[in-house]
């Protein structure tokens, strides 16, 4: 097989109609004229870059890699692997320090957690933005996330002898989000997995997804820490026998499809047995477990379906719990991207067009006024928070909140 037909075999480029829905429904290309789009740096750049490699065009880094081009397509072409692919393959430039510092979340993480208080100060303060704007380009208007003082990791060692009563078990991917900056989440998942009788399990030494990794162009050290990722999650699903759960829509995503998409390593085996808590639950549920809600819950909520919970096409579990709990009054916002993608959205030639792209659904989640948002992704939590004011909730935590 030559390296034409392994690329089309892969990504699937020649089933491309031109039909240019793909350009239609990208949100980058609507607010940044130096992208070129989905198709034309996806499947035709393809085509090029495949007579000439040395054809690369720069531009290719404004794509998000929200994946809604492969949503959108409808001869399933991986329109946002091929452009991925191509920045890892050909874009040979070195990331620049800040790019270091936004995607190594395991290592900020790690030397943030002890003095959280006094970095989580600084790093509201005006000058410190003004600062990393002038010399980082990190746009001084971002909002950051703040640092934990505890991790969920030593909480939940702290209760295994309890969880491991529990007659099923599962293991999570809690991810670095809820490890360094909201171990609630993780706590908040526990509670619920437990009036299912369910307990919780921690990988074993379980690392970064790498997502930020993929997108900032450090491959390399995304290739290892997925490596090392693939052989903990064998040892909890093929070993042990369990089902591996994740509270991120975009860890999903990126343990079960990114690894083999865009790292070439191979999960075939486990892949299966790696989802969402919303999906795990809404299938318990199903089955005949019971949930008990308090009789005076009463919430209006506004739920927005990341871009990586939509190409997962798992939105609907989400939903359906939501509805699910009596006294809250629904609304499923209209199909949006919030802008942000990660780390997107932190660098400051971003930003602007971050903001642009996000307007939609920061408008309609006014219009709606709800109590709070609800939403799989805790990067979306960010940006929603940040550009409207209201509080972003995920709906494992909305759950757990709804309990008797």
């Amino acid at each position: 097989m030559n390296l034409q037909e392994f690329t089309q075999s892969k990504y699937n480029f020649e089933e491309c109609m031109k039909c240019t829905v793909c350009t239609a429904y990208c949100p980058v290309l609507q607010v940044n004229p130096l992208y070129p789009g989905p198709k034309q740096a996806g499947p035709d750049g393809e085509r090029l870059r495949l007579k000439d490699p040395f054809f690369f065009n720069y531009a290719l880094k404004y794509c998000m890699n929200c994946k809604r081009c492969e949503v959108a397509c409808p001869s399933g072409v991986k329109v946002a692997d091929l452009i991925q692919a191509a920045r890892i393959k050909h874009d040979h430039s070195k990331p620049k320090l800040r790019d270091r510092m936004l995607a190594s979340t395991d290592t900020m993480g790690s030397l943030a957690r002890p003095l959280a208080p006094v970095v989580n100060a600084t790093i509201g303060l005006g000058v410190t933005k003004s600062l990393l704007d002038a010399t980082l380009k990190i746009d001084k208007h971002r909002t950051f996330p703040k640092y934990s003082g505890r991790s969920f990791e030593g909480w939940l060692k702290r209760h295994a002898k309890a969880q491991a009563a529990f007659p099923e078990q599962v293991a999570y991917f809690h991810g670095c989000y809820v490890n360094y900056n909201y171990p609630q989440l993780g706590k908040d998942l526990v509670k619920v997995l437990n009036a299912l009788g369910v307990g919780v399990q921690l990988l074993e030494k379980e690392k970064c997804c790498s997502i930020a990794l993929i997108t900032n162009g450090m491959s390399g050290k995304a290739t290892k820490q997925a490596t090392h990722n693939v052989g903990v999650l064998r040892k909890a699903i093929i070993d042990k026998g369990l089902k591996v759960l994740t509270t991120s829509s975009t860890c999903s995503l990126t343990l079960r499809d990114e690894y083999p998409g865009l790292l070439g390593i191979d999960n075939s085996d486990i892949r299966g047995a790696i989802q969402i808590a919303v999906r795990y639950i809404y299938e318990k549920l199903e089955g005949g477990a019971k949930l008990e809600f308090k009789p005076d819950y009463h919430k209006k909520i506004a739920y927005h379906v990341p871009c990586h919970m939509e190409r997962l096409g798992w939105g609907v579990f989400s939903e359906k719990l939501l509805r699910s709990i009596p006294g809250v009054e629904f609304t499923l916002l209209d199909s949006n991207c919030c802008g942000i993608a990660g780390t997107y959205g932190f660098k400051k030639e971003n930003y602007e067009a971050s903001q642009k792209i996000g307007e939609p659904l920061f408008n309609q989640i006014r219009e709606v006024n709800p109590d709070v948002v609800a939403c799989d992704c805790e990067t979306c939590k960010w940006q929603i928070e940040m550009s409207t004011g209201y509080k972003v909730m995920n709906p494992i935590s909305i759950l757990a909140e709804a309990l008797a």
